[in-house]
């Protein structure tokens, strides 16, 4: 298995994409998928049908994940007000997490802080 494609939510810089090309290839944002602005659900379903792993700070995408399970994955980002630098060194840090739980069988959200 590849490194996991993540999703980036609209809440996050789109320029993640490229900041973390090297650990998440084949990544895409909301925007360049056409979901700007786009509702919860439609992304939602997008990314499952897309095989991304979304990565949001919004909380209405883990309440998702709990009531209707995965596909999609979810990385829900804890950090409050933060650099776009300081999410990528998160996402690039905490990689070898984040593979296991887009592996792990039963597991449909990982909260990162």
């Amino acid at each position: 298995m590849g490194a996991p494609r993540l999703l980036f939510d609209e809440n996050l810089a789109a320029r993640l994409v490229a900041d973390v090309d090297d650990a998440y290839p084949s990544s895409s944002h909301v925007r360049s998928e056409g979901l700007e602005g786009a509702a919860d659900l439609a992304i939602w379903a997008h990314a499952a049908r897309a095989g991304f792993v979304l990565v949001t700070k919004d909380e209405d995408f883990h309440r998702l994940s709990v009531f209707r399970g995965f596909p999609p994955k979810v990385v829900w980002l804890r950090v409050g007000n933060c650099s776009t630098s300081e999410v990528a060194r998160l996402l690039r840090d905490r990689r070898a997490e984040i593979e296991a739980f887009v592996r792990h069988a039963e597991a449909g959200f990982l909260a990162l802080g």
